[in-house]
């Protein structure tokens, strides 16, 4: 992907691929979204349990891609789509034709309107791609839950306590 300016509001942003040596960004990403209601997980444990570890690689060969928001040339924000299957399933798996979003934010760039950018920006791309739908997981009380409803998710009937939510694309 070519890199992408992005402005409003005082928000000046550039969106482009993530890069093959960035892999450190998403383990950090993943370590903090599985804290986002405080610490529970060490990097260890996301490095080395497979529940977790599989969100800190995008492999393009099998059409996974990733994108970054960079502002004032530091990565603020990262949103990752991937093909986890059935033989590795992630928390949102609904199938293997459609890849589970994630999504991180910077603390101190949150409630700007990054990661909205960055949602729309991934469903840009999954279109571009022939993507039929995107999925996600979010966990009950989390507050991005109110950001992906209003970017069109839904709960999936049936995995609504898993916090499994798709949208159509």
């Amino acid at each position: 992907m070519d890199p992408v300016r992005y402005r409003q509001d005082g928000l000046s942003l550039v969106f482009r691929s993530l890069q093959s040596d960035e892999q450190g960004l998403l383990e950090k990403a993943t370590l903090e979204n599985m804290n986002w209601c405080g610490e529970r997980f060490t990097m260890r444990d996301i490095l080395r349990e497979r529940k977790f570890a599989h969100y800190t690689r995008v492999d393009a060969d099998r059409g996974d891609f990733a994108l970054a928001a960079v502002r004032q040339g530091d990565v603020v924000g990262v949103v990752w789509a991937q093909f986890l299957g059935s033989a590795d399933p992630g928390y949102g798996y609904v199938d293997d034709f459609t890849p589970e979003v994630s999504l991180w934010v910077q603390s101190e760039a949150r409630k700007q309107g990054i990661g909205r950018q960055l949602l729309r920006a991934v469903v840009q791309a999954g279109r571009q791609r022939g993507i039929q739908q995107l999925s996600l997981s979010v966990e009950e009380g989390n507050h991005a839950r109110e950001l992906y409803e209003s970017e069109g998710f839904v709960a999936v009937a049936g995995r609504e306590e898993d916090g499994v939510m798709i949208r159509q694309l």
